[in-house]
């Protein structure tokens, strides 16, 4: 039996491209699971959550029970670290965005990653000594996994495709370990990044296929690096195409016309809209 993944934000309704999404895992014969992204849970509301059930429900597409919230597993999220911690993985930046914009639009900073320039490294040489002062002083931190070492640590890494959106070719994809840079783990308001929360989760569910939209796809190298520095399972992704608005945009979640809600007060039916996604 096949698994998916399926976690939409509870902080706003499903739009098309969750329905997208969990119609394309659901029309390929895969178990559904929905997991709830509440991390952030002093944005989260109840009502999301139940919206979201909903609304899978009313376009006909099962998931599995019960639901995994993220904010059960704060503990799990926090052993992660401390494990790579110990490797000497991770290190406090005490960097704002300003320190961060300002350093990264220097002439020798120019490295890219997929969401722009990439940390320059301003706190990765900083002495234990002059961590702990800013520490101990109260100064705000995010925790960094040092890209560097973790790519010594793993050596070569692939991971198999088998989706065909924009820009993602099926096949043993091998691994860019420093593409993100030095990623961050952790912030002082969430206990786990995106990207260590996902690989943690999938392992503990026994998610064995990532089924996600193509923004995502180079997300599947910094995840794939963390697997390894965990000992994770390793799933297989597959990136389908975005739904994108009239005017070729991708939708915003701060669209509210796009969401199965604003849809289904419309009197747009199910039917409708997976005739709509191409289902």
């Amino acid at each position: 039996m096949v698994i998916t993944r399926f976690a939409p934000s509870p902080t706003g309704y499903l739009h098309l491209g969750h329905a997208f999404a969990a119609l394309f895992a659901a029309a390929a014969g895969e178990r559904l699971m929905l997991r709830i992204e509440d991390i952030d849970v002093g944005r989260c509301r109840a009502e999301f959550d139940t919206a979201i059930r909903d609304d899978l429900r009313w376009l006909g597409v099962g998931f599995a029970e019960p639901v995994l919230r993220q904010s059960q597993r704060f503990a799990a999220y926090r052993d992660a670290l401390a494990r790579l911690s110990a490797r000497g993985l991770v290190y406090p930046c005490f960097c704002t965005r300003k320190d961060i914009l300002d350093a990264a639009s220097a002439p020798h900073n120019q490295a890219q990653g997929p969401d722009g320039p990439t940390y320059p490294g301003i706190c990765r040489d900083l002495s234990d000594a002059e961590r702990r002062t800013r520490i101990d002083a109260g100064k705000p931190y995010a925790l960094r996994l040092d890209a560097a070492k973790a790519a010594a640590a793993v050596g070569d890494l692939w991971f198999d495709e088998s989706g065909a959106g924009s820009n993602v070719e099926p096949g043993r994809i091998k691994v860019d370990p420093l593409w993100f840079g030095d990623v961050v783990l952790a912030r002082k308001d969430a206990p786990a990044s995106y990207h260590l929360a996902v690989v943690l989760d999938d392992a503990y569910q026994g998610v064995n296929l990532i089924t996600r939209g193509c923004d995502l796809f180079a997300a599947s190298h910094i995840q794939r690096v963390l697997q390894a520095l965990l000992d994770l399972p390793v799933p297989a992704y597959r990136h389908h195409r975005l739904i994108l608005d009239d005017t070729g945009k991708k939708f915003s979640k701060r669209d509210a016309a796009a969401t199965l809600r604003t849809m289904r007060n419309s009197g747009i039916t199910a039917n409708e809209i997976k005739k709509r996604l191409g289902f």
